[in-house]
């Protein structure tokens, strides 16, 4: 990976720990999900999410500096609020809904962590998909034939990382309607095995990744559009969410359909990256082992 590395400096040292501790402190809350229910259960969602608040926030601007956390914010959580406020006021472009009181206060209809739920999960989408299509290394994903535009939007990045968060809500809807969180007024039609959801909502999230993801790159500056040697506590949160989400709904939340549709869909992301990372690590293992000395014997 190309990008700014470690070193023993202190500051360097932070950077590198804090986004793995708090990766830990998220992963615990996580598997204590299932063991809870009721109330306990929904303030242990808002901790869930703001802990995934602070570690993508975090990490942007430990990793790539204040302008990419600012153009992140802005958004995912400052744009995650006003598509959620259009679409309890309007039905658009989700279909027609309304938050329960579970999730805490509301502003506009919206409870507060929800901006927040699409900052957490955008920013490892992005890192996913730059990783996959060759941020930052000369050569790849800036082929000189292509418009200037096409050049600095990158096409193929936003696509995968639209795709990256997306299929996330696979998992996250049904779970989320499952618990009372949020409800529709009309959920047709719904896909196979996931009522209560109409496909408006899929649909919504693909348009609303869009423009995220589109504007992104601009906002925040080139930084954002090269991979990082600290970029690995997000892939492994990104990969985390897949495989754990898969075994949470198929095991201990009741939810196979979605175990199906999720494993499936965001598996489109996941999977590659799960293999490029691997053999990411081999090459670096093989570069690292002594190679043999050839010793010339005198005939």
């Amino acid at each position: 990976m190309t990008g700014h590395t470690g070193s023993g400096h202190p500051g360097h040292r932070l950077t590198a720990r804090l986004p793995w501790a708090l990766l830990a402190v998220l992963v615990l809350a996580q598997i204590c999900y299932p063991l809870t229910g009721g109330q306990t259960r929904a303030e242990l969602t808002v901790a869930t999410v703001v802990l995934g608040y602070l570690l993508s926030v975090g990490h942007a601007l430990l990793t790539r500096g204040p302008r990419a956390a600012a153009a992140l914010v802005a958004v995912a959580t400052g744009g995650g609020f006003a598509i959620e406020a259009l679409g309890v006021a309007t039905g658009f472009p989700f279909g027609s809904y309304d938050y329960s009181g579970q999730l805490g206060p509301k502003l506009a209809g919206v409870p507060l962590i929800i901006p927040l739920a699409w900052t957490w999960m955008a920013w490892p989408a992005w890192l996913a998909a730059t990783r996959l299509t060759g941020g930052g290394r000369p050569g790849r994903g800036a082929a000189p034939g292509r418009p200037a535009w096409s050049r600095r939007l990158h096409l193929p990045r936003i696509a995968l990382a639209t795709l990256g968060l997306t299929t996330w809500d696979l998992f996250l809807d049904p779970q989320m309607v499952a618990e009372g969180h949020w409800t529709w007024r009309d959920a047709t039609p719904a896909l196979p095995g996931l009522p209560g959801i109409p496909i408006s909502n899929y649909l919504g999230w693909l348009l609303f990744a869009v423009l995220m993801m589109t504007a992104l790159r601009p906002l925040a500056g080139s930084t954002v559009a090269a991979t990082d040697a600290r970029d690995r506590p997000m892939y492994a949160l990104y990969l985390w969410t897949y495989f754990s989400s898969v075994l949470a709904h198929a095991v201990f939340l009741g939810l196979p359909a979605s175990a199906v549709w999720g494993a499936g869909a965001m598996s489109v992301v996941a999977v590659p990256l799960a293999v490029t990372l691997l053999r990411g690590r081999r090459r670096a293992d093989d570069g690292d082992r002594p190679r043999p000395t050839r010793v010339d014997v005198p005939a």
